[in-house]
Order: structure tokens, then C-alpha cells, then sequence
């Protein structure tokens, strides 16, 4: 099975093939490196870029202008915040020209923490990114969503953000991609280049297929009937393995993954949020005007008497960054133990 590195190089690799992808580009994502994650090794169109985030995000605008697609770089999203107007122009340029000038581009970015990185490579966009008008953004929680997010998001007419959790860049999910060969040896022959000189290296890629996840369409990852939790990215997979956990002794969770943070698949939610009468939103941004939220407000406007307990939001810790230390990184981003321990909160307030 691929990883989640993989599994993006091989969507950029058909995009470039079959969906007119012209342009790859952003800090060290060209040869040799292919990216600090490699997940633009071998790409034949991966160029590499000053290292000038707004050049990066104006050199995409132009190239989506000039009616060709592009996918741009930022090496990882705790840069992406001195771009922010030029996102924001990005984002209302369809609609301000009433439809004649369409933005296809991507911006990929590694988001969130669970590599140690301290406080300059472990911030989390999901909130701010959710604020950019005209802007599709997700994020997915393993390879294969990872594969049809981008190809969907490569076909947009609009401007999506593709964010990509760094914790689970080297995570193998456990359904193959259309076309992957089924040995991950095989795959790592293939498509990953070997350590040392690569000037001679090209990838033999695999006859992968067109396979897209809707944009805007979430995915329930576990059936259940007491308690709904909502997540995407790394958190995901932390909410799935509180369900199994509880599920052996009797309760039933509901997880929900996203995958798009907007537009959100809200009648989802809303359907989920009816069978349990319970709601929790997990995700690793700062907990205030946190994403969630804005879910949770939702919930309770729309959804209000038809709940048992009051909905709650499990997010990171409003602190100005995370700290180096595996203990002050683990204090401020949600852990398993505290969706845990607040899942079965929410299971024992009384109506």
C-alpha cells in the first residue's frame, strides 16, 4: 500500500499525463530533493522556486490567469501567512469577473504537528483557511482520499488548498490506489529514488487510474449510534481508534471524516447529528475561533432541540506556538486519551 507521499506523486504524475497539468513548482519541490516530504519525486514537471512564498502564490495566480493549471508549493503552511492577500485575491477573482477569468490552481502545504517540529514548523491552517473566500480547502486522512482529493482539486475551476497532515506523510492507508501495484516493494522500487546521486534516476510510474473524491463530500469511517465525532487529517485516525476502543465495551460512536473543510458536507453532520443526539468536533488548530466552532454554533442553531448533551469542540491549545519538547507538543495538540475522555463525557451528561 502507498503512503501518503506516494500517494500524492502518483495524482501529480496522472494529472500531468491526463488533466493538462503544466506546472509543478515551490522550494526544493524539483529534482533532487522532490520536496522535504518527497511527494513531488519524479515528477517530470516539478520545478524549483526562490525561496519567495508570495512569488510562489503570484507566479500560481498568473500561470491559473493565462488559463493553464498549476500546482504550487508551500515548503510548509506556518509560511504561508505573509501570502495571505494574495490568497484572498486568488479567491475572489472568479467571482469578481462575474466568471471570465477562472483560478485552477492548487496550493499543497504540509499542515499541523506530529514531527516535532517546534514552533516554526507545527501550525495548523485549517481555521484561517477556512475564513478564504472563494477557496475549496481539504484535507485528507490517508493515501487514497489523499489521491482523489488532488486529482479533484486539480480539475477545480476554482482555487483549492490541499492540506497535507506531515504526521501522516509516510502513513501507508489500507485501500490500494486504482493501478498500484499491490507489493510496497514494488511501489518503493518503482516510483522512490535511492539514496545518493539521482541525476540519473527517473520513476517507472505504475498505470495508476482516475479516481477523485467529490469536494465537499465527507466519509462516516465508523457506523455508530450514541455519539458522533467529527475530524480530518491525523485527527481522524486518533477518533477512529477511540471508537474501536469503546465499541468493545458497548458503546457505539459515529466517526465522521470531513475531508473537505469547506464546503463542508454538512447534511453528513446533520443526519449523524440527529440518530445520536451527542457531538464532537476534533481537530488540532487553536481552540479559539477555532473551525469547529463554527460547527458546533451550527449544530446548536439548527440542530438544538433535537440534542441529548451540549456539542463540544476538542482543538489545540490557544498558545502562540508549540514547543520543541515531545511533552509541551503533546500539552497543546489533542491526544487520544482526551478525545477519549471526552467522548465518554458527553456519553454521561443527561439530557
Amino acid at each position: 500500500m502507498a503512503n501518503m507521499a506516494q500517494s500524492i506523486r502518483m495524482a501529480l504524475h496522472f494529472a500531468e499525463e491526463n488533466m493538462q497539468l503544466k506546472d509543478v513548482f515551490g522550494e526544493d519541490v524539483g529534482a533532487p530533493l522532490g520536496g522535504v516530504f518527497t511527494a513531488t519525486q519524479g515528477v517530470k514537471t516539478a520545478w524549483n522556486a526562490p525561496l519567495d512564498e508570495r512569488g510562489i502564490i503570484g507566479m500560481a495566480i498568473g500561470i491559473a490567469m493565462a488559463g493553464e493549471r498549476c500546482v504550487a508549493e508551500i515548503q510548509f503552511v506556518d509560511y504561508i501567512f505573509n501570502t495571505i492577500d494574495l490568497l484572498k485575491m486568488a479567491g475572489n477573482t472568479l467571482w469578481c469577473s462575474n466568471g471570465k477569468y477562472p483560478m485552477p490552481l492548487v496550493v499543497m502545504s504540509p499542515t499541523g504537528a506530529g514531527i516535532r517540529g517546534s514552533i516554526y514548523h507545527s501550525h495548523s491552517f485549517d481555521a484561517w483557511a477556512s475564513r478564504l473566500a472563494g477557496w475549496k480547502v481539504v484535507q485528507p486522512s490517508n493515501p487514497l482520499d489523499a489521491y482523489g482529493l488532488l486529482l479533484s482539486a486539480i480539475e477545480d475551476p476554482n482555487p483549492v488548498l490541499f492540506l497535507k497532515p506531515k504526521a501522516l506523510m509516510r502513513v501507508r492507508g489500507d485501500e490500494l490506489i486504482p493501478g498500484e501495484p499491490a507489493d510496497e516493494k514494488e511501489l518503493k522500487a518503482m516510483i522512490d529514488a535511492p539514496l545518493g546521486d539521482r541525476t540519473q534516476w527517473k520513476a517507472r510510474w505504475p498505470k495508476v487510474e482516475k479516481y477523485l473524491v467529490p469536494i465537499g463530500q465527507g466519509k462516516i469511517t465508523r457506523e455508530g449510534e450514541q455519539v458522533t465525532l467529527v475530524s480530518y487529517g491525523r485527527h481522524l485516525l486518533l477518533c477512529n481508534e477511540v471508537a474501536d476502543k469503546l465499541k468493545v465495551e458497548g458503546l457505539s460512536v459515529e466517526v465522521i471524516d470531513l475531508r473537505s473543510i469547506y464546503p463542508y458536507d454538512w447534511q453528513m453532520i446533520k443526519k449523524s447529528v440527529q440518530k445520536t443526539g451527542r457531538v464532537l468536533f476534533v481537530n488540532e488548530d487553536t481552540e479559539v475561533t477555532n473551525f469547529g466552532e463554527h460547527l458546533a454554533y451550527r449544530v446548536t442553531q439548527e440542530l438544538f432541540y433535537e440534542l441529548l448533551a451540549r456539542p463540544r469542540v476538542l482543538a489545540g491549545k490557544n498558545i502562540p506556538g508549540i514547543g520543541l519538547h515531545p511533552n509541551l507538543e503533546d500539552a497543546t495538540v489533542p491526544q487520544k486519551q482526551e478525545i477519549e475522555n471526552l467522548t465518554r463525557e458527553i456519553l454521561a451528561e443527561v439530557p
